[in-house]
């Protein structure tokens, strides 16, 4: 596929800036492990980058989120839990290097197991547990409309959730869970390669399939 050039918007400032993104692949691992601390976004993207340099230099590569359950001493991990890391489909194969190793998450550990490549596919509804942004409610939905538009993607619609906040012990990131149904099969797939907002590396502003419209936190 070849490159789309359109707007980030200003979920995180006052900057429109502009630059290509190119067709995405999920780099999918198999983790083992037992808990992680509930700030583990930025520990665990610090271990890659040590593990995997080449992640730091393209700020379209992202994280998605873990799936964990709270407990008192952190967020608990599932027995067939997955790490699964978004980037350019041209850096896929180099992700394998990181199978078998273990990444060291504040005073936890994350073993790497087995690990596959997996294309994105187009669902009509998506779900980003987090879009960065400063703005309230309504300039945000605003700005997501016009970064849509500038895609392409004119008739999706939009369900804004309540507002979020990643805190780290350097700084915090807040914004809004969002849900985008009604995607076009093309829609669905640039609105993936390309996310929204910034700070993808700690899970923000990546879309995925979101099966249920309901009960948005």
């Amino acid at each position: 596929m070849g490159k789309i050039h359109a707007g980030l918007g200003r979920f995180a400032g006052n900057i429109r800036v502009t630059y290509p993104v190119t067709e995405m692949i999920d780099a999918v691992f198999d983790v083992r492990g037992d808990s992680i601390p509930t700030s583990y976004p930025l520990d665990l993207w610090d271990s890659l980058v040590r593990c995997m340099p080449n992640l730091e230099k393209d700020q379209s590569i992202g994280v998605i989120p873990l799936r964990t359950s709270s407990s008192g001493d952190g967020m608990l991990l599932p027995k067939r839990a997955k790490l699964t890391i978004r980037l350019p489909s041209e850096l896929g194969t180099q992700a394998a290097a990181l199978s078998g190793l273990s990444l060291e998450i504040g005073n936890s550990t994350l073993q790497l197991g087995g690990f596959k490549l997996r294309a994105i596919q187009p669902y009509p509804t998506l779900h980003a547990h987090l879009v960065h942004t400063d703005d309230d409610e309504e300039s945000f939905v605003k700005e997501v409309n016009k970064t849509l538009s500038d895609l392409g993607i004119e008739k999706a619609k939009l369900i804004c959730g309540l507002r979020n906040r990643m805190a780290f012990s350097t700084h915090s990131i807040s914004g809004f869970s969002l849900v985008i149904h009604d995607l076009k099969p093309e829609d669905s797939l640039r609105l993936q390669y390309f996310g929204l907002g910034t700070d993808r590396r700690y899970g923000c502003g990546i879309f995925v399939p979101y099966k249920v419209i309901s009960d948005l936190s």
